[in-house]
């Protein structure tokens, strides 16, 4: 099942995707993709309708973040091998963990704007995990029962804030639109091994990353237990589990960076793409 947020910003919808990639209005079944919507039986719940029953969208509508209601957008630093070894950096004993400011999450087809000042933004596809129940030191065992499902994510990065301005990752991380999400959520039963999907990312219709989510060093069960232990994880929480090799900071022989109006297109098997456009901030 493929759930999503439609509509302009600051008002979405919640809708599912039919198999015939119609959008469906669920507006008159739940009040948003958040919640208890996101557990096993509002899911189920959800499932067991007819998509045929439900009201079809017209057009090609603007698609928000794919759930809402969420309290943290949690991100994993270095956790693919081969990206690690492209940024000179030793591969982690133990995942790294930074979060990424509420403000960042945006639509997977919005425009990202390029903050005041910037000069190494960067690109980063990646796996994204949305927690479906309350997670409080679970076990890895019992991990993905707390899972509600998987979405595309681009971890958008300024470099020089990053690394260069004083420490902590989170203020490279933080500015508005640098979390696209989506296109749509796609349920955990729909995904049997997250950790075997290929992943991709273009820029200006160049392959600059073209990796596989069997790389990654720690994977999602690792994931959702180890930061349950630290931080309680709650219904539509993101966590942006790392991203494969290919990144602007890691070119060589000198790195190359995002400016405005280029074009990024990204996915991750099944679970759909985004195609952002690059704007100068404005004030």
């Amino acid at each position: 099942m493929k759930l999503l947020r439609y509509g302009p910003k600051g008002q979405e919808k919640p809708g599912m995707l039919d198999a015939a990639g119609v959008i469906r209005d669920l507006s008159g079944v739940v009040p948003d993709i958040a919640g208890d919507v996101l557990s096993d039986a509002g899911l189920a719940k959800l499932a067991s309708l007819d998509p045929a029953s439900l009201p079809a969208v017209a057009g090609n509508p603007r698609l928000g973040a794919p759930v809402s209601g969420f309290s943290q957008l949690i991100c994993i630093g270095l956790n693919y091998a081969d990206h690690a070894a492209e940024t000179g950096s030793a591969i982690p004993k133990e995942p790294i963990v930074f979060l990424k400011a509420n403000g960042a999450i945006s639509g997977p087809n919005d425009d990202v704007i390029i903050p005041k000042n910037s000069v190494k933004c960067d690109w980063e596809v990646e796996l994204c995990i949305i927690i479906g129940t309350k997670a409080t030191c679970v076990s890895e065992d019992a991990a993905l029962a707390h899972v509600a499902g998987y979405a595309v994510g681009n971890d958008v990065s300024e470099r020089e804030w990053q690394i260069e301005r004083g420490g902590a990752w989170d203020k490279g991380k933080g500015a508005d639109t640098f979390g696209p999400v989506g296109p749509w959520l796609v349920t955990r039963d729909e995904v049997p091994d997250p950790q075997n999907l290929d992943m991709f990312c273009d820029v200006d219709g160049e392959r600059q990353q073209n990796g596989s989510t069997r790389t990654m060093i720690f994977g999602v069960k690792t994931l959702v237990s180890y930061v349950s232990h630290f931080i309680t994880l709650h219904p539509g929480d993101v966590i942006f589990t790392g991203t494969p090799p290919g990144v602007g900071l890691g070119k060589k022989p000198s790195p190359v960076f995002l400016k405005p109006g280029q074009v990024m297109h990204l996915g991750v098997q099944g679970l759909g793409t985004q195609t952002q456009k690059t704007v100068a901030y404005a004030g």
